[in-house]
């Protein structure tokens, strides 16, 4: 993720506003601005990394055009263990202590993610389903924690309500039925985009199949039903399943024949890693006195 996206600019800048407002008023009291510093964030469990160009850019927008050494010692997909070197950061002391904590908040909560989501691909093997995520991420970090789900080996359903038509029981109340639903929007929009439609249960499964549905998600179904329905389609539609996804559920659905499975957890409920910074100051300072 080397070239950011205005978007995250705004998230960085928003971030850095919030924890610095008006300034540090311990850093500004303790640390002159001549002094120089260097920082070094270490892993405090076994992890994968994920955010490293972000992290990067909150010492550069603190910087403005002051050079800072950065030197990662891992790339974001890498896995670290437990004390080891993340990275390795020289510059103005003032700047290492007041963009600490915003960049650990970035590395720490996509890292996170990235982990979660290499455990759940990991389960899974080289069995034939995909983990793919959901919409249920932090408002304002979508982009970002979707990034993370690629970084640690899933993929991403829909980015938003603009780019997937994904038609789900609020959708088919609505409309008066699946039938009606499908017919709808397929009238409008491209034939190259998919129609993706939530079943709750068998009958809705053979409306969705009926209807030409393109992709079929089971919603909460349980092992013999998700099975059922699989058997049902029989390959004339992608099968998505969700709804209660963990890990020691991965060997059923794998064994079902679904095509993909989608798992809000791996953002809604991504723990964040352990990663801390540490700091020190310099002999020299930045004008070399």
């Amino acid at each position: 993720m080397e070239r950011i996206d205005p978007a995250i600019e705004d998230l960085i800048d928003l971030a850095l506003r919030e924890d610095i407002g008006t300034g540090d008023i311990t850093t500004e009291n303790i640390v002159a601005t001549d002094m120089q510093g260097r920082g070094e964030i270490v892993a405090k469990e076994d992890a994968v990394i994920c955010g490293l160009a972000i992290a990067r850019r909150v010492f550069a927008r603190l910087a403005a055009g002051a050079p800072i050494d950065w030197q990662p010692q891992v790339a974001d997909g890498d896995t670290v263990a437990n004390g080891d070197t993340v990275l390795r950061i020289q510059g103005p002391l003032d700047l290492l202590l007041m963009g600490e904590r915003t960049a650990l908040n970035f590395l720490q909560r996509l890292s996170g993610i990235a982990t979660q989501t290499a455990r759940y691909v990991a389960a899974l093997g080289e069995r034939g389903p995909r983990i793919v995520d959901t919409r249920k991420t932090t408002p304002g970090w979508r982009r970002l924690e979707k990034y993370a789900v690629r970084t640690g080996g899933g993929r991403n359903h829909r980015m938003g309500l603009y780019d997937g038509v994904l038609i789900k029981d609020n959708h088919i109340a609505v409309a008066g039925g699946i039938a009606a639903a499908v017919a709808k929007v397929r009238a409008e929009i491209s034939h190259l985009v998919k129609i993706e439609v939530e079943a709750a249960d068998m009958v809705e499964v053979r409306a969705a199949l009926a209807a030409g549905a393109d992709i079929i998600m089971l919603d909460n179904m349980d092992g013999p039903q998700i099975a059922a329905a699989v058997s049902e389609i029989g390959g004339r539609a992608l099968v998505e399943v969700s709804g209660g996804v963990t890990l020691e559920r991965l060997d059923t659905l794998a064994a079902s024949g679904v095509d993909l499975i989608s798992i809000g957890a791996l953002t809604h409920s991504a723990r964040a890693v352990d990663l801390s910074m540490h700091i020190s100051a310099n002999s020299n300072r930045i004008n070399g006195s």
